[in-house]
C-alpha cells in the first residue's frame, strides 16, 4: 500500500488589505491509500485550507500536492476541474443540498458531468442510498428530512462518483451526539469495508478519535500526528 497523497513543503498566505497573512507554513505529510485520518487544530490553524488545498479547491504559494500520481498544482482551472470530479468526494458541515432537488437529484449531480447514461446515473445513485439506508426517502426533499438523514444524502453524493478520496470538513459540526455517532459509523464502514481514503477536519476528539491517524496543526504549523487505536462503535 502506497500514498495516495504526498503534500510536500507547502506553505499558503493570504493577503488582507496591505498585509500578507501566513495560513500554512512548510507542510509535509504523506497519507497511505485506504487511511482515515484526522486533522485537528484551533479555529485559524489552516486545517480547512489544507483540506482545500488537498482537495484542488485552492492552490498553494509554494511546494507540491500529489494525489493519485497527480501534481494538481500544475494543473490548468478546467483540468483542475474534472480532475476533482473524478478523484473527489466532498461532506461538509452543513450538507450543501439543493433544498429545490430530491434526495436521489442531490446525489445525481455529480454524475451529470459524466457519460453515463440515465439509466446508469440512475444505478449509481439508488446503490449509494442503499448504502447509507436512505433507499426509501430517495424522494424526499432535504427541508423533509433530518440532519442525519440530510448528512447521509451528502455522504452518498460524495461516494456516488467513487472518488479517490473523500474530505470531510466538520461533517458531525452539526449534529448532536447520537446522530454523529451514526455518520463517524458509516464513516468508518466506508473506509473498513469499500477501503475509500478519508481526509476528515474536525475540532472534536472524539470524532477524531475514529481515525487511525491525527495530525495536528498549530498556527499553520504541522506539530505532530500519531497513529490512534481503532474505536469502532465508540461512543461520542
Amino acid at each position: 500500500m502506497g500514498s495516495v497523497v504526498d503534500i510536500c513543503h507547502v506553505s499558503k498566505s493570504y493577503r488582507r488589505g496591505d498585509q500578507t497573512v501566513p495560513v500554512l507554513n512548510d507542510i509535509t505529510l504523506a497519507i497511505e491509500d485506504g487511511d482515515f485520518v484526522a486533522l485537528m487544530g484551533p479555529s485559524g490553524s489552516g486545517k480547512s485550507t489544507l483540506l482545500n488545498l488537498i482537495a484542488g479547491i485552492d492552490a498553494p504559494d509554494d511546494g507540491e500536492i500529489i494525489v493519485a500520481d497527480v501534481d494538481i498544482t500544475t494543473l490548468s482551472e478546467g483540468d483542475l476541474a474534472q480532475w476533482r470530479s473524478n478523484h473527489v468526494g466532498f461532506i461538509f458541515q452543513f450538507y450543501n443540498l439543493m433544498p429545490v432537488l430530491t434526495a436521489f437529484e442531490n446525489v445525481e449531480l455529480p454524475l451529470l458531468l459524466t457519460r453515463l447514461s440515465r439509466r446508469e446515473r440512475r444505478d449509481h445513485v439508488e446503490m449509494v442510498l442503499r448504502l447509507v439506508g436512505l433507499d426509501d426517502r430517495k424522494d424526499h426533499f432535504p427541508a423533509q428530512l433530518s440532519g442525519g438523514q440530510q448528512q447521509r444524502v451528502a455522504i452518498a453524493r460524495a461516494l456516488v462518483s467513487d472518488p479517490t478520496i473523500i474530505v470531510a470538513d466538520e461533517p458531525t459540526g452539526d449534529l448532536d451526539r447520537v446522530t454523529a455517532r451514526e455518520i463517524l459509523d458509516l464513516l468508518e464502514q466506508l473506509n473498513s469495508e469499500l477501503r475509500k481514503t478519508i481526509i476528515m477536519v474536525t475540532h472534536d476528539q472524539l470524532a477524531a478519535d475514529r481515525a487511525h491517524v491525527i495530525w495536528h496543526l498549530d498556527k499553520g504549523v504541522l506539530t505532530n500526528g500519531g497513529a490512534v487505536a481503532p474505536t469502532a462503535g465508540a461512543v461520542v
